[in-house]
């Protein structure tokens, strides 16, 4: 082997017989990434932020998107992997874990040369204990292309947030915070599909992740379907403060009312059951959306995505005008990411709907790729 033993390989910790410098697969598109949501219960202010890793190409990148108003402010940094990979630091962005599941502390530097700059300061504690997502897979033809180990877990978050001469206090009481580890192979741009990639395109994808956190427990809903509403990943669960096994609530059904003429949710009734078979409504209020491919890297954004290679050093700040749709077309064709407010029975919640439907998909009455509320749709 050329390289030499890094810190790591001093730990018991190893599950192939390798340096903690590899990952197992020698696959391009290993990867190992987090995201952060950060949301006010007004519907103010979003904050989402990740950090990746991508053994294989040599990069480690992170994000941070802050929607306040019709602003969306950005900063993107990029560099080489390097042998410390305790180090969860790129360009202004860096992530401390404080506490493993407990409490993380999430930093972006200021740029000396914009004070207007988006800068924060946060501290992000867990209110429950983290619980696993369904182990996800995903083929491209008969290519699997994204196998992935995920966990997601609820809690809030205190500190400072300061943007174009504003300053935001976070507190517990008036902020909830969610995140998402996960890893293992996922596309990035940059390789070789051959036929299937170029001859492949999927009739249509529906996606419902739903993470909410309320006093008394934390509810984690997955939906992905295909054009004919066939379920591919399913999962909904309520997570309790003291670490008892989490409660099933059954095969979720999700009524969504978007937007006219868009395929942007307004409101959504997530129909769950429980364990005694009593039916029960998961409400979500939309009080303000960040689209991933604007800002976040997220395919198929066409000024960044994760895991490319932009140099050593690479830093970007910019801001986006989310006022007009028709400024960020590629949005429509990515997730997005909705902050809202959830009831269920009776009680109150926070949370994330993130929500992206395209192409067909017979359940919600849409067509095709340009088929939109008002033609069809719940």
């Amino acid at each position: 082997m050329p390289d030499r033993p890094i810190a790591l390989d001093e730990y018991p910790i190893h599950q192939v017989p390798l340096s903690m410098r590899h990952v197992a697969t020698g696959d391009r598109n290993a990867y190992d990434r987090c995201i952060f949501h950060v949301m006010d219960h007004s519907g103010r202010a979003l904050l989402i932020a990740g950090l990746g890793v991508y053994p294989n190409t040599g990069v480690i990148d992170a994000y941070a998107t802050l929607r306040l108003g019709d602003r969306l402010h950005a900063v993107r940094a990029s560099d080489a992997l390097t042998d410390d990979r305790l180090a969860l630091t790129v360009g202004p962005l860096t992530i401390t874990v404080e506490e493993p599941l407990a409490r993380l502390r999430l930093t972006c530097a200021a740029d000396p040369d914009d004070p207007d700059g988006l800068a924060y300061d946060l501290t992000w504690s867990a209110a429950f204990p983290a619980t696993w997502e369904p182990h996800h897979t995903q083929y491209r033809g008969d290519r699997l292309t994204l196998e992935g180990r995920r966990f997601v877990q609820a809690g809030t978050c205190t500190g400072r947030i300061r943007v174009a001469g504003q300053e935001l206090a976070v507190t517990a009481g008036e902020w909830t915070g969610t995140r998402d580890r996960s890893w293992g192979v996922r596309p990035i741009p940059g390789e070789d599909g051959g036929r299937a990639a170029e001859e492949w395109r999927p009739e249509g994808f529906h996606w419902i992740w739903c993470p909410v956190r309320f006093d008394d427990r934390f509810v984690m809903v997955i939906v992905q379907e295909d054009a004919d509403g066939h379920r591919t990943l399913n999962e909904a669960l309520s997570v309790r403060r003291d670490g008892a096994r989490d409660v099933q609530l059954g095969w979720p059904h999700t009524d969504i009312r978007y937007r006219p003429g868009t395929r942007h949710p307004e409101r959504a009734v997530i129909h769950l059951t429980g364990p005694d078979r009593t039916p029960r409504e998961l409400t979500a209020e939309i009080l303000t959306s960040s689209p991933l491919a604007v800002g976040a890297g997220y395919p198929p954004a066409d000024d960044w995505q994760h895991g490319t290679w932009r140099g050593r050093g690479w830093t970007d700040r910019r801001s986006y005008d989310l006022s007009d749709p028709a400024a960020h077309p590629l949005a429509a064709y990515g997730v997005t990411d909705h902050a809202a407010r959830f009831t269920l029975d009776g009680r109150t919640g926070h949370g994330i709907f993130e929500h992206g439907s395209f192409g067909r998909h017979d359940p919600s009455g849409f067509t095709g790729y340009d088929s939109v509320t008002g033609e069809a749709g719940r």
